[in-house]
């Protein structure tokens, strides 16, 4: 998927579409994990690991050989849907797989720490190799064969997925009690917990940062002349930052506080958005976007192990399906405002409004420490 979510925008704007068309495809990849997220979860409670992970891979491998068959506009959007789906519900499922796998708040910060290197190198391994294959695979310059071989490679990807999944060795059920008179509870009622929702909303501003880094930096290369393969270098010196701050955290878990390292995340990603505009070369963005994947790479690990924390164990599946369709919402909205908003105040506008709402969204975490001690 993010080999795709790189390539797929940046096919459009080569064939001419505005920057508020490719706010509309991004925005693509989001929807279906928002439909799907609450379903998926609650089909992981019921069927454990390898069936959503197999049916994912089915619909990944689909979309992106569509793509690679037929890279027009419609072709594109409907590729986003699919492996954006597949992403969503291969990721709920794992999780609470991970997450039922650990015992003890220590160990959940490592097990998440570790789960959460997997997206991390995705996001360097996808957005690379794809610039690199769109930038030095094409027969002809202006043709569409560099695309076309990324996403053939891309849609190879999966399968490798479908032999891993195969040998993991299934947990046992867990027999849900109802929370409610009357049979299942509502999936609302988690938001009830104050816990839970400041933990949503905190969630939601850094994954928003996320989604206007990975919307505006290719707009920004784009704009300012810089190749395929430098942009998706710079996406992959981000990941390479959130890869290596993940690989340290389990070292580090008994030390850490949840809440401490949300909220110098936040205060650090706002740092960050306003000196982006500032930094005109490929370079000075690639630094930029590794002190960024320092700062949100951490805030991952900590959110899903308050997350396992203060639900129950027969509702992680429901809960991680909600936090991934309330971040996924905004997912949605999120490249459409960027590239609204981009059109009319320019990227710098759309890194320092961005920046603003986390700074100003920091002092959830600072709830959270209070919640947490009463």
């Amino acid at each position: 998927m993010a080999g795709v979510r790189l390539a797929a925008p940046l096919l459009a704007l080569k064939q001419g579409y505005s920057p508020v068309a490719v706010g509309t495809l991004l925005a693509l990849f989001s929807l279906t994990q928002v439909v799907l997220a609450l379903p998926a979860g609650r089909f992981a409670d019921r069927h454990g690991l390898r069936r959503p992970m197999l049916l994912s891979v089915l619909a990944a491998t689909l979309g992106t050989g569509l793509a690679a068959a037929f890279p027009v506009f419609v072709v594109l959007c409907v590729a986003a849907l699919l492996t954006g789906g597949a992403a969503g519900a291969s990721v709920i499922s794992l999780q609470r797989h991970v997450g039922r796998s650990a015992s003890g708040a220590v160990q959940l910060k490592q097990v998440f720490s570790w789960l959460a290197i997997g997206p991390a190198v995705s996001n360097f391994v996808g957005p690379f190799s794809a610039g690199l294959l769109i930038d030095f695979a094409g027969a002809e310059p202006g043709s569409d064969t560099g695309f076309r071989t990324a996403f053939l490679v891309l849609a190879l990807l999966p399968l490798a997925t479908a032999c891993l999944v195969r040998s993991t060795r299934e947990q046992l059920p867990v027999v849900s009690v109802p929370l409610m008179p009357g049979g299942r509870p509502k999936v609302w009622t988690l938001l009830q917990e104050a816990r839970f929702r400041c933990l949503m909303l905190l969630n939601l501003c850094l994954s928003a940062c996320w989604d206007v880094h990975t919307f505006v930096v290719p707009i920004l290369g784009h704009e300012r002349g810089i190749s395929a393969s430098s942009i998706g270098a710079i996406l992959g010196a981000f990941a390479i930052a959130a890869t290596l701050v993940r690989l340290v955290m389990p070292l580090l878990a008994q030390h850490l506080q949840e809440w401490r390292v949300l909220a110098t995340a936040m205060l650090v990603t706002a740092a960050v958005f306003a000196l982006y505009p500032f930094m005109s070369s490929a370079w000075a963005m690639g630094a930029c976007a590794m002190l960024l994947g320092l700062a949100l790479g951490s805030g991952n690990p900590m959110t899903m192990s308050l997350l396992h924390q203060i639900t129950p164990e027969a509702r992680h599946g429901e809960a991680l399906g909600l936090r991934m369709m309330m971040v996924n919402s905004s997912s949605v909205v999120m490249p459409l405002l960027s590239g609204s908003a981009g059109a009319l105040v320019g990227v710098t506008g759309v890194f320092w409004l961005a920046g603003a709402v986390v700074g100003l969204g920091s002092h959830l975490a600072w709830q959270l420490k209070a919640d947490k001690n009463s």
